[in-house]
């Protein structure tokens, strides 16, 4: 199953010409693209699914999508590093 998880962005830079940010969630941090949210600036949540920041969300919203996500036992899924 995949999931949108809300994140908040720490930075925002430019590689090879895409914009992406330092994204955290719930304590880890990953990149993600954020050209589908051109409004996006440091400091906002991000709905990220699959690397790609694909709305803007409120704080309030974020935190309510953790604690569903928590209860459900699906958090702590989501966010494992990928097996190599």
């Amino acid at each position: 199953m995949c999931l949108a998880i809300p994140g908040k962005i720490l930075e925002t830079n430019v590689a090879d010409g895409v914009r992406v940010g330092r994204v955290e969630f719930g304590g880890i941090v990953r990149q993600a693209c954020l050209d589908l949210v051109p409004q996006a600036k440091t400091g906002d949540y991000v709905l990220v699914h699959v690397g790609f920041a694909i709305s803007c969300v409120d704080r309030q919203e974020a935190e309510r999508t953790y604690e569903a996500l928590k209860a459900m036992g699906v958090l702590e899924q989501e966010l494992e590093p990928p097996e190599i």
